[in-house]
């Protein structure tokens, strides 16, 4: 399933137009994103808990050539099912 695809269901199973699920899809994505940036969690009980996790600095190995490469340290979005959402798809 697609983003248009997901707006679409929404649409349906909500009643709302399209633009209008369009719209609360692109706020709720947003909104999460912009928690995650300041650094906090978002939980959704029953669905989920977004957050955000930190990489640590490594030594990689670039493929092509063989040569050791330093990689930076990064934070990574990241998301943990919760348990409504692990047994609605069993």
């Amino acid at each position: 399933m697609n983003k248009s695809e997901l707006v679409e269901s929404i649409s349906n199973d909500s009643g709302l137009s399209k633009a209008d699920s369009q719209r609360a899809l692109d706020a709720t994505i947003d909104s999460i994103s912009k928690a995650l940036k300041k650094g906090d969690t978002v939980s959704l009980v029953g669905f989920g808990t977004f957050s955000v996790k930190e990489r640590a600095a490594r030594t990689g190995r670039n493929p092509a050539t063989g040569e050791t490469i330093k990689i930076k340290a990064s934070k990574t979005p990241s998301f943990k099912a919760g348990k409504g959402f692990k047994d609605a798809i069993k």
